[in-house]
C-alpha cells in the first residue's frame, strides 16, 4: 500500500527495502496464541518438573492443535467447553447447549449430586450429567454438564476431557486448578501494577512480569496487621490483602521514624531533617 512506482535515489530504494525486510522478519517471528502454549507446554515436559501434573485448559483454546500436543506427552486434560460446540447426539450433531437444555426438561433425572472437595478443603455440591461423546474436530472424549443449584436453574458449566475412564469428581477437581490462574492474573493487574507498564523490548516486558510475579509472591507471605474494625468477616481466616499492604506499610515506615529520630537527636532542624528524606 505504500509502495512506489519508482525511487529518485539508490538511498530511497535502500531505505523502502530496510523497511520491507523488518515487516517480514517481524511476520516470521509472530506467534499465535496456540503456538506460545504449545511451546509452554514443550517445555514445560521437556524439563521434567511435573511429572505427574495434568492441565486445565481455558475454552478459548479448547483446540485440537493444542490437546493432541498434550496426549502426545501421555499427559490428561480437562477444559471447559464453549456453549456452541458441537457433540454427537443420538447421531446427530447437537450444540451442547442444546443437549444440557434437553436434560433438564426431559431427564433431569439424569444428573447426579455429587460432592466435590476443593481445593480449600471445602466441600461443595454439584449436580452433573457425564458420557462420552464425539467432539467435532477432537474426537471421543468425556462430556460433563455441570449444575451448581439442585433445581438446575442455573447456567451449566461445559467441561470435557481426554480421560475416559474419569468420573465427574475427579474432572471437577481437576478443573478447579484453573479458577487460582485466573486470581493470580485478577491478582497481579489490581495490585500489583502487571499491566502499569507499556514496553516494546521484549527483554524488558519479561523483567517487568517477572518482578509482578515476584511483588505478588511477597504479598502473600507477607505478615498482615489492622485494627479489630479491619478485619471483616470474610478474612477471620485468612488475612486479607488490605491488612497485608497495611502491614508493609508500616515495617516501611518504621526505618522511616528512627531515622528522624536519629537526625533530632544530633539537633538537625525539621527543615535539615526533611531536605534529607526529599531533598529539593
Amino acid at each position: 500500500m505504500t509502495r512506489q512506482d519508482e525511487y529518485d535515489s539508490i538511498a530511497a530504494a535502500m531505505e523502502r527495502l530496510s523497511e520491507l525486510v523488518a515487516y517480514q522478519r517481524n511476520r516470521d517471528a509472530y506467534q499465535t496464541r496456540m503456538d506460545l502454549l504449545i511451546a509452554m507446554i514443550e517445555q514445560i515436559e521437556g524439563e521434567g518438573q511435573f511429572p505427574t501434573a495434568d492441565y486445565a485448559f481455558d475454552g478459548g483454546v479448547c483446540a485440537a492443535a493444542l490437546t493432541t500436543v498434550s496426549e502426545g506427552f501421555g499427559k490428561h486434560w480437562v477444559s471447559e467447553l464453549a456453549c456452541n460446540r458441537s457433540v454427537l447426539w443420538f447421531s446427530q450433531w447437537t450444540r451442547i447447549d442444546a443437549v444440557a437444555q434437553h436434560l433438564r426438561s426431559n431427564s433431569a433425572q439424569s444428573l447426579r449430586a455429587y460432592r466435590i472437595r476443593q481445593r480449600n478443603g471445602e466441600v461443595k455440591e454439584i449436580w452433573a450429567f457425564s458420557k462420552v461423546l464425539r467432539l467435532k474436530k477432537i474426537g471421543r472424549k468425556r462430556i460433563v454438564i455441570a449444575h451448581e443449584t439442585e433445581d438446575l436453574s442455573d447456567t451449566p458449566r461445559f467441561l470435557v476431557t481426554d480421560a475416559l475412564h474419569w468420573d465427574v469428581s475427579r474432572i471437577a477437581i481437576t478443573w478447579s486448578y484453573r479458577w487460582p490462574c485466573e486470581i493470580f492474573h485478577e491478582f497481579t493487574k489490581a495490585i500489583c501494577g502487571l499491566e502499569s507498564a507499556q514496553l516494546r523490548n521484549e527483554d524488558a516486558v519479561k523483567r517487568h512480569i517477572s518482578l509482578s510475579c515476584l511483588a505478588q509472591s511477597l504479598l502473600q507471605n507477607a505478615p498482615a496487621a489492622g485494627g479489630t474494625s479491619e478485619k471483616f468477616s470474610f478474612a477471620s481466616k485468612t488475612p486479607s490483602t488490605g491488612q497485608k499492604l497495611y502491614g508493609l506499610t508500616r515495617e516501611v515506615l518504621q526505618p522511616l521514624v528512627q531515622l528522624c529520630r536519629s537526625l533530632f537527636d544530633q539537633g538537625r532542624s525539621v527543615e535539615q531533617v526533611v531536605e534529607v528524606i526529599m531533598p529539593a
